[in-house]
């Protein structure tokens, strides 16, 4: 609803995906309120209905859980950066601290004997490790019971505890003949740490890309005072304020060009790699590189109102959001833990009856807790779309949601539409045919007074040749629009209709050598007869047929949807490529149209500039926004590319692919691993030391197999 407000959450104490549905479950409960936690990311998104409680509630509520909260600020990346930081060095510490007292136990183990050091300081080095380095494992722990559910620091704190305490009764009541398990209590804290510690400098590396385009924006802003130009703090850069940009110096907040003529890099926001030049009256947008000359500019959107600051709020609502595939993910953690309990007690239980070593059955219980870590499943999905995400953006592809970014890799059909999206939208008007006693010029001021004011790309046709020809329009008395149809107006006190040709009103023969050559007619009517004919020529896009060549290629079926006519229709989808088109639609024809088009149960997705064609974008299952400037990145599409360039619907597909090919492998390492491993520790196969390595790298590798997705480029495209 719009009148739900949304605020983010920053949260600390999480361990596991676990750990992210507890929280996720405390926020849903408080009335009124709805929220989605992203483990990768350590946040909450919160929308609040009118009249629900506070946010203040809902922060208790997630600390009654035993996590800590606190809203983001408006510089969330920033903030973000600090904490992983900080909670980086933290765990370096405890590693480092844990693995100086774990050294000599471990070394004792691989040379090849377990008493080479006496018990008592085996005692000494094993405990500061299980206590002092382990004492967030505990903490862990007791808030999740306390909570009322389990998690990985369950595991890791009853699998140790175990270990250590059954090693110290041994040693207590002087039993020489059993083993002690000090290294391996110790072991284990030590490696799950270090894992702790490579998985948080990993994850940090997935929210690289959009990190480096929050940092893209200066911190300053130059302006001129009393004669001088002088930097001044960009928070004190107000909406209509003047500011200047020096050649190589990054633009400050979104702008219109008054002076000064440059070109700007905007590859950082579009994936264009050409500067484009910029002079007066074009738009500058805050993070860009200018190239050359000084720009003076006035601002037209600062802070949160840069283009900058929309596309980095839809890109961090597409990484927290949770993709269809990640459910049974979800499914499975939120009972993983209490399901590895069990397990481990049966292990106990019945391996100490069947074999009478009460001890050795406690240890593979033990290896069992450790071997079973929830923390790669709940990072198999969110890592992979993180940096998937993250990638787009650095290529001007901006996804909405993680449900759009799977169902991209499955469409099946493409509808495109013509005029703006397959063309370059900037028709210019070719013939003028009068068909009663009336003058070119006279005809063109007549049906130019009639599209004043009108943004359709005819209208501007029309009206850049009036402009040329230097013709006085007239006053517009009345004007009526039907959409599809034309214009019906009063100019100059006479009725007049512009729209399009009626073959059976015209000379036989003249509308089909001008259709055959891909032209758009339209005809000036009074209300005695057709009076002239206009006929316009929009140019296909450069890269539109090798586009359509490379989508077809994957295995995608693409159709042109137009409101033109079928003549005109074909000629431009024989120049572009495209083997089936429907002419002569109406808006709602196009919406119609895409919804017959699903029936047999394809996936059809739509392209098109985001305004014309609502009603078709709307019906598709996923829509593609082209365009330039904050209007297209801040858009309602489900997908927006920043350019008007189809070879971008190609790359967010070929994206939307290689993100879950990342997703299946690594669901498939998080599954395997503890299929796998979990059998293996029961049968007193695994030594729980090298259950705890396993268990430490098995995040660490499904975070660097999604990081590989930074190697990503446009231009290639992989299939299904």
């Amino acid at each position: 609803m719009k009148d739900d407000t949304e605020r983010q959450l920053v949260i600390g104490g999480m361990h596991c995906a676990a750990c992210a549905a507890r929280v996720e479950r405390a926020i849903n409960a408080v009335p009124g309120v709805s929220g989605q936690v992203s483990f990768a990311l350590e946040t909450a998104r919160i929308t609040l209905s009118p009249g629900a409680a506070g946010i203040e509630a809902v922060i208790q509520a997630i600390e009654r859980a035993g996590y800590s909260a606190k809203l983001a600020a408006e510089d969330a990346a920033r903030q973000a950066r600090a904490d992983r930081a900080r909670d980086m060095t933290a765990l370096a510490r405890l590693f480092w601290l844990s693995a100086f007292f774990t050294a000599p136990l471990v070394a004792q183990m691989l040379i090849g004997g377990h008493e080479l050091i006496p018990r008592a300081l085996q005692w000494l080095l094993a405990t500061p490790v299980q206590f002092i380095a382990g004492a967030r494992f505990y903490r862990g722990a007791w808030h999740a019971i306390k909570g009322g559910g389990a998690n990985m620091d369950v595991l890791i704190a009853l699998g140790t505890t175990m270990a250590w305490g059954l090693s110290t009764a041994v040693w207590l009541t002087g039993q020489h003949t059993q083993h002690v398990y000090f290294e391996a209590s110790a072991a284990i804290i030590t490696l799950v740490l270090m894992g702790k510690w490579l998985e948080a400098r990993a994850k940090s590396r997935t929210t690289d890309a959009i990190e480096a385009l929050a940092a893209l924006a200066p911190a300053t802003a130059l302006v001129e005072r009393d004669g001088k130009m002088i930097e001044v703090p960009l928070a004190e850069i107000t909406r209509g304020m003047v500011f200047f940009v020096p050649a190589g110096s990054s633009v400050p907040v979104d702008g219109e060009v008054l002076s000064g003529a440059s070109s700007i890099d905007e590859s950082m926001l579009t994936g264009e790699s050409l500067p484009r030049p910029k002079g007066p009256g074009d738009k500058v947008f805050a993070g860009t590189l200018n190239a050359q000359g000084l720009l003076k500019c006035r601002a037209t959107g600062v802070g949160q109102g840069t283009l900058l600051a929309g596309i980095l709020r839809m890109v961090e609502s597409a990484q927290a959001s949770r993709a269809p595939v990640q459910r049974l993910a979800d499914r499975v953690s939120a009972v993983f833990v209490p399901v590895v309990c069990v397990i481990a007690l049966a292990t106990f239980a019945v391996g100490g009856a069947f074999t009478g070593d009460w001890q050795h059955a406690l240890i593979n219980a033990v290896a069992v807790l450790v071997i079973a870590c929830p923390c790669a499943l709940g990072l198999a999905t969110p890592t992979a779309i993180i940096v998937g995400t993250g990638r787009g953006a650095q290529n001007g592809i901006l996804i909405k949601n993680a449900e759009s970014l799977e169902l991209a890799r499955n469409i099946q059909v493409l509808a495109i539409d013509k005029t703006g999206t397959l063309t370059e939208g900037r028709p210019s008007l070719t013939d003028i045919i009068p068909l009663q006693d009336i003058t070119d010029a006279e005809a063109l001021t007549i049906a130019a007074s009639l599209e004043q004011g009108s943004t359709h790309p005819l209208a501007s046709a029309m009206l850049d040749a009036a402009q040329h020809r230097a013709l006085a329009l007239r006053p517009l008395d009345a004007l009526t629009t039907r959409p599809g149809e034309g214009l019906i107006g009063e100019v100059g006190g006479q009725a007049y209709t512009l729209g399009a040709p009626q073959p059976e009103a015209l000379p036989a023969g003249l509308l089909e050598p001008l259709y055959a050559q891909g032209k758009t007619l339209m005809v000036l009517s009074s209300s005695a007869a057709p009076l002239a004919l206009f006929a316009c020529k929009d140019t296909l896009r450069e890269g539109a047929p090798a586009a359509i060549a490379r989508l077809k290629s994957a295995g995608i079926k693409v159709v042109m949807l137009t409101g033109d006519n079928p003549a005109t229709a074909a000629a431009i989808a024989r120049e572009a490529g495209i083997d089936e088109f429907r002419a002569g639609l109406l808006p709602e024809d196009k919406s119609r149209a895409i919804a017959a088009m699903k029936q047999p149960g394809a996936v059809v997705a739509m392209a098109g500039d985001g305004i014309n064609d609502a009603p078709a974008l709307a019906a598709a299952d996923v829509s593609f926004a082209l365009g330039t400037g904050s209007d297209a990145a801040l858009g309602a599409a489900d997908i927006t590319l920043a350019q008007p360039d189809l070879a971008r619907v190609a790359d967010a597909i070929a994206l939307s692919r290689a993100t879950f090919t990342k997703i299946r492998q690594n669901l498939f390492f998080a599954f395997f691993y503890n299929v796998l491993g979990i059998p293996l520790a029961m049968f007193g196969w695994l030594n729980p030391v090298v259950a705890g390595a396993a268990m430490a790298l098995s995040s660490v590798s499904v975070v660097s197999n999604s990081l590989m997705l930074r190697r990503w480029q446009p231009g290639g495209y992989q299939r299904r």
